[in-house]
C-alpha cells in the first residue's frame, strides 16, 4: 500500500464507494509531450514513473499521453482529454492519477472534480516514497520538512465547508473581519505547518551541526572520506557491502537507503578511508528534497571523492550520469574530484558496454553482485585518494609532482 502521507484523505479528493477493502491501488499514469517530441515524452519518463510507484506499493492500470504545446492552467489536460481519463478511471477501476510533472493546486483541484479519485504528481509520489524509507530520526524530519514545504502552498479547504466566502459584517461601507470561518481555519493551518517546518529546520541543524564535528575529527584524524553517489537503484549499498564488507540494506527499488551510512575501509597496507552510502538521484528530484536533505549531502561536498556510481545495463545510463552530475552541480559539489564507476557489468549488453568505455575511458567496470572488477576499484581508490588527499598521501610516503600527481 502506498504511504499514508499520500493515501490519506487529500484535499478534494473523492473516496470510492465500490473499494472492496485492502488491496494494491491502482494507477493511471499521465504524461503530456508537445508537438516537437520534447516534454514528457511518456517513454522512459513514464518508464520511470512506473518504477516508482511499484516502490510506493502502487500498480499500474494504465497510461495515458496528451500531446499539448502547455499544459491548460485549470485541469492539466484539455477538458475533452478529461472526461477521457475519467472513464479510463471508470473502467480500470483506477485509485489514483499520477501525473508525470508537477501540477499546480488549481491542477489537482480541476483534475480530481473531473476524475473522482486523488490526483497526485510525480513529487508527490517521491516524497511519498521518501516517507515511507525514512529510518532515522533526521531522515524523518528531513523528509516531514520536504513533504511540508511542498503541501503548504497547496493547503485548501476540503469542499465549501472550508471555502474562502467573506462571511464579516459590514461597518459604514467598510468590510469588518471578513474573513469567513473556512478562511480563518485555514490560516490556522498554515500557521501550524509554519510552526512545524520551524522546529523541524532546527532540528536537521542541529544533527548537521553533530554531522559537521564527526568530519571535522576525521580531518582531524587524517581519514581521507570517499562519498558513494549516484542514480538510485546503480547499486551503490551493494558496492559498499563489496568494499566495506558493510550490511547496509539491498532492494531493487528507487531509494532503498536515505540515510547516510558511513564505514571504515582499510587498504592492504593498514590505510584508513571512510566510505558514506549517500541518498541515490533520480530525473527531476524535487526541490524541496534536495533544500530538505541538504545537510546530508553535504556529505559529498565535504568528501575528497565523489565515487559515482552508475548502473551500466540501463539504456539510459549516459542520462543519468548527467542527471546526477546536475544536482551535484546544484548542491555546490561538482568540484569534488570524481571516480566514475559503472556497475552491474554482468548484466550489460556487450555492445553498450564498449559505447561507454569510449565516452568514459577512465571509469571503473565492476559487478558488485558478483565481484568482478572490485579488485580493480580498490586500486584506482588507492591512486585517487594519493592524488586528491594530502593526508593519504603523506601516509603513503609516496611523493607528487608539481600538479599534486602522485
Amino acid at each position: 500500500m502506498p504511504g499514508t502521507w499520500l493515501t490519506g484523505a487529500g484535499p478534494g479528493a473523492a473516496t470510492r464507494s465500490d473499494d472492496p477493502g485492502p488491496r494494491q491501488w491502482q494507477a493511471i499514469l499521465l504524461a503530456l509531450a508537445d508537438r516537437n517530441g520534447s516534454g514528457s515524452p511518456g517513454g522512459e519518463s513514464l518508464d520511470e514513473l512506473e518504477r516508482l510507484a511499484a516502490t510506493d506499493g502502487i500498480g499500474v492500470a494504465d497510461r495515458m499521453v496528451q500531446v499539448r504545446d502547455r499544459p491548460d492552467p485549470a485541469t492539466y489536460l484539455g477538458s475533452g482529454k478529461v472526461r477521457e481519463l475519467a472513464e479510463l478511471v471508470e473502467t480500470r477501476h483506477a485509485d489514483v492519477v499520477i501525473a508525470d510533472g508537477e501540477l499546480t493546486p488549481a491542477q489537482v483541484r480541476g483534475l480530481e472534480d473531473g476524475v473522482g479519485v486523488r490526483v497526485v504528481d510525480r513529487t508527490g509520489l517521491i516524497l511519498d516514497i521518501f516517507g515511507e524509507h525514512a529510518r532515522s530520526s533526521e531522515g524523518k524530519a528531513q523528509v516531514e520538512l520536504a513533504q511540508l514545504a511542498y503541501e503548504l502552498p497547496r493547503l485548501r479547504g476540503h469542499g465549501r465547508e472550508l471555502s474562502r466566502i467573506g462571511g464579516g459584517r459590514v461597518a459604514g461601507g467598510a468590510g469588518i473581519g471578513v474573513r469567513g470561518r473556512g478562511e480563518m481555519r485555514l490560516e490556522i493551518q498554515r500557521r501550524h505547518l509554519r510552526r512545524r517546518m520551524r522546529a523541524l529546520r532546527e532540528q536537521v541543524r542541529r544533527t548537521a551541526r553533530r554531522r559537521e564535528v564527526t568530519r571535522q575529527r576525521r580531518t582531524r584524524d587524517r581519514i581521507p572520506s570517499v562519498a558513494i553517489t549516484g542514480y538510485t537503484n546503480a547499486g551503490k549499498s551493494a558496492l559498499l557491502n563489496r568494499l566495506a564488507g558493510a550490511d547496509a540494506e539491498v532492494a531493487d527499488v528507487l531509494f532503498a537507503t536515505l540515510d547516510p551510512l558511513v564505514r571504515q575501509v582499510r587498504t592492504p597496507d593498514g590505510l584508513t578511508y571512510t566510505l558514506t552510502d549517500t541518498v541515490g538521484f533520480v530525473r527531476r528530484l524535487p526541490h524541496q528534497l534536495v533544500d530538505a536533505f541538504r545537510s546530508t549531502l553535504e556529505e559529498v561536498t565535504q568528501a575528497d571523492l565523489a565515487l559515482h556510481v552508475v548502473d551500466a545495463s540501463s539504456p539510459e545510463a549516459a542520462e543519468h550520469i548527467a542527471t546526477v552530475r546536475g544536482v551535484l552541480r546544484d548542491i555546490g559539489a561538482d568540484e569534488v574530484p570524481e571516480l566514475l564507476v559503472l556497475n552491474k557489468a554482468d548484466l550489460a549488453d556487450p555492445e553498450q558496454m564498449n559505447a561507454l568505455r569510449r565516452l568514459h575511458p577512465a571509469a571503473v567496470f565492476v559487478s558488485a553482485r558478483t565481484g568482478e572488477g572490485v579488485d580493480d576499484l580498490r586500486d584506482a581508490l588507492r591512486d585517487r585518494l594519493e592524488a586528491t588527499s594530502p593526508h593519504f598521501r603523506a601516509r603513503t610516503g609516496r611523493p607528487a609532482d608539481a600538479e599534486g600527481n602522485v
